[in-house]
């Protein structure tokens, strides 16, 4: 297999922002309780954080978190999760058939968020409660004082403002799972209209209005048409929900899964710049992939059957604590390239989960954490991930896939940093072969510095996974890779393992001004 990647350091698609590399930390299973909160464990502190988690967590380097929900946002009250923990009720959390402690609220995650070095992107309530819940609990956060909300905020602790300046209206009102499901239009109405009070309390957030559960929804393009005729000139994003699994064996349809993402956001964008047409808009609304991730559906709770719709209501019982394989890492390697070379028109995106809940980190009650396949892609494209988004032009040899046809052997994504480094990320699909890449970047005279790759290897299969008492899916140097300069720039020549994801690090070369 040959393969061969072109870029250009004057052809940009864009600034690649920090957001893209975001995650997610949701009410649900055990993302919360016995992932990051779990007094009494042998690394937490007086708080109760895990201080195994934070480290895997600011090893991983996500940049912005998306909190409390999800599905679980559109019953929850926001006061449930302040004051006294002891004077907390507890309460019944419909979405996840699960009782909620309320231990860990808002304040907690705050302090966390700071501890982790992220940014907290918020979600407010548009299920059951409305416009004035989501004013209050604003007010409450980043209102400097003076008021009853703000010092009610100040006699719990926080005397100084969160200053949250991203905030969620409502999660997936699009789907019929969710509590306080809407139509297009009562949700566009409602939406519109709680972020006219919001902006009217601080008129510096950022609002991200709830858009498609994913491209398969029958109502998908007639909800952003409708949702954004209401909100398009109150909001400054709009989500999209993007989950991808392997059916029925067809890994070659898996592995081009990206292909599907990028169509996504080509048809999302289209739908953004014809209602800003049509209502004469001149300003850019950017495309937030909210939550993304790889999922096996069919895995819904690993203990308690397919659906979590009944029998007794626990604490933080185990839900799609799925279990990655080397090929999964491929695929979310992939999909971190097609976040990348979207960026032109997605502003931000999230990793769902963060922690036990389809989630590269995994903990046990009492027990370890550690890194699952996926985290690996995930770390490195965060930290070389920078600068500027190159166009990479792929040709070379291809496969067809059932779901996605015609499709390149290689995925690639290039950026480049105003130091002048140079990351490239690339995405084997064929299962058993290696394939020759060589890579020109012009304009730009380079060394290669390190490579990762992540591939089976001494007797793996691509369903190997890590543990909590093995890990052995790392990534690992390329065992063939070399960089050669000329006054065009520079070529790289590599070859990629079979079923494997690349990362490239490239500095400016030694010697030149």
């Amino acid at each position: 297999m040959r393969s061969r990647i072109e870029a250009d350091v004057t052809d940009v698609i864009g600034p690649v922002p920090r957001r893209l590399f975001g995650s997610f930390v949701e009410h649900m299973g055990r993302s919360v309780h016995t992932g990051l909160h779990e007094p009494g464990h042998s690394t937490a502190d007086a708080r109760g954080f895990r201080g195994d988690v934070l480290d895997l967590v600011r090893e991983l380097g996500p940049t912005v978190i998306r909190y409390p929900g999800g599905n679980f946002v559109s019953a929850y009250r926001w006061e449930d999760g302040i004051g006294p923990v002891e004077r907390r009720p507890v309460r019944l959390d419909p979405a996840w058939h699960s009782l909620e402690s309320n231990r860990f609220g808002l304040h907690e995650f705050a302090e966390w968020a700071t501890e982790a070095g992220a940014e907290i992107m918020y979600a407010v309530n548009l299920g059951t409660r409305g416009i004035q819940e989501a004013a209050d609990v604003l007010e409450y956060c980043n209102h400097p004082g003076g008021t009853e909300l703000s010092e009610r905020r100040r006699a719990n602790g926080a005397d100084r403002p969160f200053d949250i300046r991203l905030w969620c209206l409502g999660n997936e009102m699009d789907g019929p799972w969710q509590v306080g499901h809407k139509t297009a239009d009562e949700y566009g109405r409602l939406a519109a209209e709680t972020a006219r009070l919001m902006r009217m309390i601080d008129p510096g957030v950022e609002l991200v209005v709830a858009g498609s559960s994913g491209p398969e929804m029958p109502t998908f393009g007639s909800w952003e048409r409708t949702v954004l005729r209401h909100t398009a000139a109150l909001v400054d994003h709009i989500s999209v929900h993007a989950y991808y699994q392997e059916h029925d064996g067809d890994v070659d349809s898996y592995l081009a899964s990206a292909t599907a993402l990028d169509a996504y956001l080509g048809t999302a964008a289209g739908l953004i710049d014809e209602v800003l047409a049509k209502l004469g808009l001149d300003k850019k609304i950017g495309i937030s992939v909210d939550e993304w991730n790889v999922w096996d559906l069919r895995k819904w709770n690993d203990s308690d059957g397919p659906r979590l719709t009944a029998g007794p209501w626990r604490h933080h019982p185990r839900i799609i604590e799925d279990t990655y394989t080397i090929t999964d890492a491929v695929v979310v390697g992939s999909l971190l390239g097609s976040l990348i070379r979207n960026v032109d028109r997605v502003s931000m995106a999230n990793l769902a989960q963060l922690v036990n809940v389809i989630a590269p980190i995994r903990t046990e009650p009492g027990g370890p954490a550690w890194r699952q396949t996926t985290f690996h892609p995930f770390r490195l494209a965060a930290a070389l991930g920078r600068g500027t988004s190159l166009r990479p032009v792929v040709t070379g040899d291809a496969r067809h896939t059932t779901r996605h046809g015609r499709v390149e052997v290689v995925d690639a994504a290039v950026t480049v940093s105003e130091t002048g480094r140079c990351a490239v990320f690339l995405t084997n699909r064929a299962t058993t072969a290696a394939t020759d890449v060589s890579v020109r970047i012009r304009g730009a005279r380079l060394d290669l510095d390190r490579t990762w790759a992540i591939a089976p290897r001494d007797g793996q299969s691509r369903h190997t996974a890590n543990s909590a008492r093995t890990q052995p899916v790392h990534p690992v140097p390329l065992d063939h890779a070399t960089a050669a300069r000329s006054p065009e720039g520079t070529v790289i020549t590599a070859t990629l393992p079979p079923l494997s994801w690349t990362a490239l690090d490239l500095g400016p070369a030694v010697g030149d001004a």
